[in-house]
């Protein structure tokens, strides 16, 4: 990525930016940024910067071992269907449907057997299922210096 003066943009680097609004979730962030590209701001100028970024993992279920079979033949099955169209590829008349049933079958088999072992496997540690996303604590809206003042207008009434 290049910058207007056309050197190389770097991660972090302390480049002549000033922060325009801060805000605490970053759909408030993405909605200013929205509000001055419908404005014609050229926002090719602005960064959204995540400050104080840390991971939270949302727990969403207790994982049994009927749960990671299920999961691992839901898994198995998309799978299973690949190979089924790719070998289906191969066949004649309507055989083909036969083939990625059966190919469909099998994977959703062997995806609950692996599921299952592999969560048999861990011995009780980790008996949940989560989802992990990094957030941050705040979300700075920040400009290139020349084009600050033009900026601050979008930010009126925020």
């Amino acid at each position: 990525m290049t910058n207007p003066s056309g050197r190389p943009d770097q991660v972090g680097a302390n480049t002549d930016r000033q922060v325009i609004a801060s805000f605490p979730k970053y759909v408030d962030a993405q909605r200013l940024v929205d509000r001055m590209s419908d404005g014609g701001f050229p926002v090719e100028h602005v960064r959204i910067i995540g400050d104080g970024v840390r991971t939270v993992e949302r727990i969403t279920g207790r994982m049994t071992k009927g749960r990671a079979a299920l999961s691992g033949a839901g898994a198995g099955a998309w799978f299973g269907l690949l190979i089924g169209l790719l070998l289906s590829i191969f066949t004649l008349g309507p055989v083909w449907i036969v083939t990625m049933l059966v190919a469909l079958a099998i994977g959703a088999f062997w995806g609950a057997v692996f599921g299952f072992v592999a969560h048999l496997a861990t011995g009780g540690e980790r008996d949940f299922s989560s989802i992990q996303t990094l957030e941050a604590q705040r979300y700075d809206v920040c400009v290139t210096a020349q084009y600050a003042g033009d900026a601050a207008r979008y930010t009126q009434g925020l």
